[in-house]
């Protein structure tokens, strides 16, 4: 959860300035208006999140706390190939999250014989992503997906039209799905190179080599 500060700053002669602080993680946040706070100078303290909602210091500290518990700080790499000889895909997704104070890395993949061009691969890979992120539990959370594929990237972004009916389908199915997650997605474009576990996994997957795994990491 990332959210900004702001607050009036108050000096012993009594001349008052309201500032606002760049956007930053939520214990971040709460960590530097703790120290600010022993100067005994700071008030009106305000933190804005991503949908521009207000949390007051002490509502910031028990959401930070409930929300250990539960995967957040979600990003997602996706990537689908297609291969015309078999008119089969394979998909593969590497979700990263962090849940109890603990990081992990979830990796799936899927093979699928029903779709007809590498562009719907890639729409399916990210809507598999999305249905481990309905089983992880994420919810109500921005998250992060990174894709090699600009017609999925920027069609998602409205940056591109989608003028192919099963893509419209696809974009509506993931528009559907990330609205009942609750989730505010951020779409970046990034190079094969960058998206080489996702491309992995989506190759592996077309190996016949099905992965489900969950990894713990360290920082």
């Amino acid at each position: 959860m990332k959210v900004r500060i702001e607050c009036t700053y108050q000096t012993p002669k009594g001349i008052a300035a309201t500032f606002t602080s760049e956007e930053m993680d939520a214990s971040k946040a709460l960590a530097i208006v703790e120290d600010f706070k022993k100067t005994g100078r700071m008030k009106n303290i305000i933190f804005f999140d991503f949908q521009e909602h207000t949390w007051s210091l002490k509502e910031l500290r028990k959401q930070m706390e409930e929300i250990q518990t539960d995967p957040h700080n979600v990003t997602v790499y996706f990537d689908g190939g297609f291969e015309r000889e078999t008119s089969h895909s394979g998909l593969g997704c590497a979700i990263y999250y962090q849940q109890n104070n603990t990081f992990y890395r979830l990796r799936k993949n899927a093979l699928v014989e029903e779709l007809c061009s590498n562009n719907e691969a890639e729409y399916a890979a990210l809507h598999l992503a999305l249905m481990e992120l309905e089983r992880l539990g994420v919810h109500h959370l921005p998250v992060s997906f990174y894709g090699d594929s600009q017609v999925v990237v920027n069609q998602l972004m409205g940056e591109w039209p989608c003028y192919e009916e099963e893509l419209t389908k696809w974009a509506e199915r993931i528009e559907n799905k990330v609205n009942q997650l609750g989730v505010t997605p951020e779409y970046m474009h990034i190079s094969r190179k960058k998206n080489r576990e996702a491309d992995r996994l989506a190759t592996q997957a077309l190996e016949g080599m099905e992965i489900t795994s969950k990894k713990e990491l360290s920082e």
